[in-house]
């Protein structure tokens, strides 16, 4: 399907539907195009930008908005490395000890598996996996 903007030599525009451009070529030289205004058989395609998707376009929104989730990501692992303590490797020891005693904690970060992970939250400790942006990447 192609949509055209029609003129009339009645002055008014109008757009339609053809199934292709020979269509409206093969309907326009048999005078069975009519203007929706006057009825006149006197009507012509006007000139009209296509409509024409662009790859460039989207790519140029998925970069942007990748940009601005790196950046945000960037900024809760800086926030996060300011105010909490890294236990690294030993996260899963530290986050059980603080939950089962009862410890009070300025917050803590560090690595655990998949494995671990999933026994944690199976164990009732709320526990988040954060996607870790590299600073040097930004």
């Amino acid at each position: 399907m192609i949509k055209y903007n029609l003129i009339c030599k009645c002055g008014k525009t109008f757009e339609s539907w053809f199934s292709s451009s020979d269509s409206y070529d093969t309907l326009w030289k048999k005078k069975l195009i009519n203007c929706i205004y006057c009825n006149s058989t006197s009507v012509k395609k006007s000139v009209m930008a296509p409509n024409l998707f662009s790859k460039t376009n989207k790519i140029s929104k998925n970069t942007k908005l990748k940009k601005k989730m790196k950046k945000q990501l960037l900024n809760l692992r800086k926030y996060i490395e300011k105010n909490c303590k890294n236990v690294g490797d030993n996260f899963s020891h530290e986050v059980r000890s603080i939950h089962y005693d009862k410890k009070t904690s300025k917050g803590i970060y560090g690595t655990a598996t998949p494995e671990e992970t999933t026994e944690l939250i199976e164990e009732g400790i709320d526990v988040t996996t954060i996607p870790w942006v590299n600073k040097s990447e930004n």
